[in-house]
This record gives structure tokens, sequence and C-alpha cells, in this order.
């Protein structure tokens, strides 16, 4: 359900910085409801998939409202029907580009696939993640800053979906400028955000 997380996460950050209110909005309603294209519950997801789901359906209800369930469930339209938040479209980011995903999250919180199949990635548990990966997209998470540590490196701080315990508080910080031009993991190669 990885690529709903994406999603929701940069629609809550969009909507933060319009309207000053930080809501949490319901990953289980794009689980649910948004089943057309590559979008399959569970079973995985494109973010810009959702995005259009949340335009076209005139928003996402919130967390409190449309619980997350972790399971694929049958849509609620009426729980569906209580809107929260709602984007205009989304912008994809120019693809194997760091300097350009640096620009749109410059701005606000970017959806970005990336590779984390490998165990470095998944047994990740603080500092600049330097490791190795390919580049077989197969994770949706959220880029939302950069900056650069005590040694000089580079990083992007990345949101992930597996909770609190993995990671830095269920955040990474990942190699930025890397020599590929997918970046590290990917990170470049397939990233996109919602418009206000």
């Amino acid at each position: 359900c990885c690529w709903a997380f994406s999603a929701v996460a940069a629609t809550e950050g969009i909507t933060q910085l319009t309207t000053g209110k930080l809501i949490s909005l319901s990953e289980q309603e794009l689980v649910d409801c948004d089943t057309n294209g590559e979008d399959q519950g569970c079973e995985g997801g494109l973010m810009d998939d959702a995005f259009q789901f949340i335009q076209q359906n005139h928003g996402l209800g919130t967390e409190a409202n449309y619980p997350y369930s972790g399971v694929d469930g049958t849509c609620n339209t009426k729980k569906e029907a209580s809107i929260a938040a709602k984007i205009t479209g989304y912008e994809d980011v120019p693809t194997n580009s760091e300097q350009a995903l640096l620009k749109a999250v410059a701005n606000q919180p970017v959806s970005v696939a990336i590779d984390a199949s490998g165990s470095d990635f998944q047994f990740y548990s603080s500092g600049v993640f330097t490791g190795t990966c390919g580049t077989s997209l197969d994770h949706g998470v959220t880029a939302v800053g950069y900056g650069v540590g005590d040694d000089g490196t580079k990083f992007w701080l990345v949101k992930n979906s597996w909770g609190t315990e993995w990671g830095e508080e269920g955040y990474i910080r990942m190699q930025r400028d890397v020599d590929a031009a997918e970046g590290l993991c990917g990170i470049a190669m397939s990233a996109s955000y919602p418009t206000a």
C-alpha cells in the first residue's frame, strides 16, 4: 500500500502549505476506492494514478473518518463523500535529474519511487544511507527535504511507510547528488507532486 502513503503524504504537504492546516488524510480511501489503472490496493499502485483519483474524486477524506486497516476493502462511498482536502492536479518532475527533484522538494513534499528491495535499504537504521541498491522501482516514498550530513555528504530526507521503528523514526536520509543520473536507488526516475 506504499503508493497510497506516498501520495497521501504529498497531498497532506501541499494542503498544509496552501491552507495552513495539517490534516491527516486517508490512505485506506485510496486503497479501497482507487482501483483504476495500476492502483490495485495493497497489490501495488502508482502515485500519479492516486493523484488523478484524488482530483477526479474532488478530494480525499480524513484518516479519522476512513481509518487505515492495512488490507484491501470495499469502497465505503458514504465515507468517501466526506472531503477534507482537494488538489487541482499533479506534475511530474523531469526524469533522471536530481537538480529538478531538488527544485521540487524545495517547494513541497514530492512522491518518489525507489528500489527498496536491497537488504542495505531494508535494514537501514541511521545516518546518511550510501548503501547498495538498484533502480528496479518497487516502493513509493515521499521526499520531504534535503540537507548535508556532519561529514559533508548531501542527502534527501525521505519519509517511508514502514512505521516509526524503522530507520530514523520512519525516515531515511539518502545520499544526494550521486554520479548516476537516476539518483541513489532510482530516486530521481519517477517523481511527482500534487498541485493546489
